[in-house]
């Protein structure tokens, strides 16, 4: 679709919308805004606008319609697959400023916020008041805006669930400026269609977020972590379904391999509680005393000791909890400092089949010949798989990596497997959307997108 070029005209009425301080044009705009965390694609925006309220984003997205411009929602930019990136220029739309804490409801179990809030930051505050917001993505720096544009998930998903279960409400802007409420304060609703829901995970592309009404829980007072190193992959993660069948309820279940704790060792500066085996768990267990914790652990390491585990390494103080989570929050980070380009496949896949994905992924280390690191959440079958360049010529990394990603999703599909289990498709992964759902899955992704924006300016080219 056709859209039309920012001019002068077009400059003067944003910042007649906005403030001159706030708006962003050629070289005053950072090189950050061009591309995401991880994304290969690269494109400045025409113009930059930071916007600080809910009105200056209903003015600024009814003139982007009006005038046919195409409007890009960002917030810190730590999305992986190019949701944030202008790829027809246009606005880029800021919300990093949109950040304020509006109310906490004690009575309601609420926290009402405004997009730009890190992920960071509502722990920050709630927790000291004994409450728990549980969804816990690895990037703590993004903002609550982004994880709800991606459904983010974390580590965290086993026991509580992923972004789209602590959602209660959300403020909009339509493309065309129009703001409405989506759900609210009420535990239960049965009224018509979930237009929360829909807009939760669609990356920007049917609604500008500008208010959300976040669930919270009382906080569990006692959590504990297990270190379980393995001889080898598969008799870690063949592990894992005893331990969710048992009625020790673990909040996290990640997996991980020896090579990325060294890389993550190396990044850091800094040991890792055992490098020693192969393979390993990392289980968390939390709750309202020590002994039902306690309980948990002892059950879930008599599970592990008797599918072959070498030991049960117990992380039961403040500094030992640091030192394993510290370890696997740089994972990604790691991984991106040990090579000079890197691709992801976050693919999801029942949790039967987690082990012999992994083997399979690790299989096409040769027959590509090329490096692959993998870790994730062995707890829902969400699985991160990094794909390296090293020194590869441009032309032979692209038909590697792209031949790599073939057979991941293939073989994820042959499993019953979606494409993304949390950082979603934007611009990066719609050739595997597309074969994941067929046609008819994307005629009626396309209608949904239609009937919000028909003339397709709100973040347009990303996941349909």
């Amino acid at each position: 679709m056709p859209y039309r070029k920012i001019d002068q005209t077009d400059i003067a009425s944003l910042i007649s919308l906005t403030d001159p301080a706030r708006v962003f044009t050629g070289e005053a705009i950072h090189e950050d805004y061009s591309h995401d965390e991880l994304s290969r694609t690269s494109h400045y925006p025409e113009i930059l606008v930071e916007v600080l309220s809910t009105e200056e984003v209903s003015s600024v997205m009814a003139y982007a319609e009006r005038m046919n411009i195409p409007v890009t929602p960002r917030g810190q930019g730590t999305g992986l697959v190019g949701s944030a990136v202008s790829i027809h220029g246009g606005i880029m739309l800021s919300l990093q400023k949109m950040n304020r804490i509006l109310e906490l409801d004690e009575n309601n179990l609420t926290l009402t916020v405004e997009p730009g809030v890190l992920l960071m930051e509502i722990s920050q505050y709630v927790e000291p008041r004994g409450l728990f917001y549980p969804p816990d993505p690895g990037e703590k720096s993004a903002t609550i805006g982004g994880n709800i544009s991606t459904n983010a998930g974390g580590m965290r998903a086993v026991k509580y669930g992923v972004t789209r279960d602590f959602i209660m409400g959300l403020e909009l802007v339509l493309p065309d400026g129009s703001v409405m409420e989506a759900g609210g304060k009420i535990v239960k609703n049965s009224s018509g269609y979930s237009i929360k829901d829909l807009i939760i995970g669609s990356e920007g592309t049917l609604a500008v977020v500008t208010k959300a009404i976040l669930r919270l829980l009382p906080l569990p007072k006692k959590a504990v972590s297990l270190l379980v190193p393995f001889p080898d992959i598969r008799s870690a993660i063949e592990t894992v379904p005893p331990i969710l069948r048992s009625s020790c309820t673990p909040t996290a279940v990640e997996f991980m391999e020896r090579d990325v704790i060294l890389s993550s060792e190396e990044f850091l500066g800094k040991h890792f509680p055992d490098n020693s085996a192969d393979a390993y768990l990392l289980l968390t267990f939390d709750g309202n005393s020590r002994t039902e914790v306690d309980l948990a652990c002892e059950d879930a390491a008599e599970i592990c000791l008797a599918r072959g585990a070498l030991d049960v390494l117990i992380s039961d103080t403040q500094e030992r909890q640091e030192s394993i989570w510290s370890a696997r929050g740089a994972f990604l980070e790691a991984i991106k400092a040990s090579t000079t380009e890197m691709d992801e496949c976050d693919v999801v896949v029942p949790r039967r089949h987690v082990a012999d994905f992994i083997l399979f992924a690790n299989g096409l280390k040769q027959k590509h010949q090329i490096r692959l690191k993998s870790f994730g959440h062995a707890g829902d079958g969400n699985l991160h798989i990094y794909i390296l360049r090293d020194d590869l010529g441009r032309k032979d990394w692209e038909e590697r990596l792209s031949a790599v990603f073939r057979d991941l999703y293939e073989r994820a599909s042959l499993y019953g497997g979606k494409v993304s289990g949390e950082h979603g498709i934007g611009l990066a992964k719609r050739s595997y959307l597309k074969d994941s759902l067929g046609y008819r899955g994307i005629e009626l992704l396309g209608n949904i997108k239609t009937a919000f924006d028909p003339k397709g300016i709100l973040n347009p080219g990303k996941v349909v």
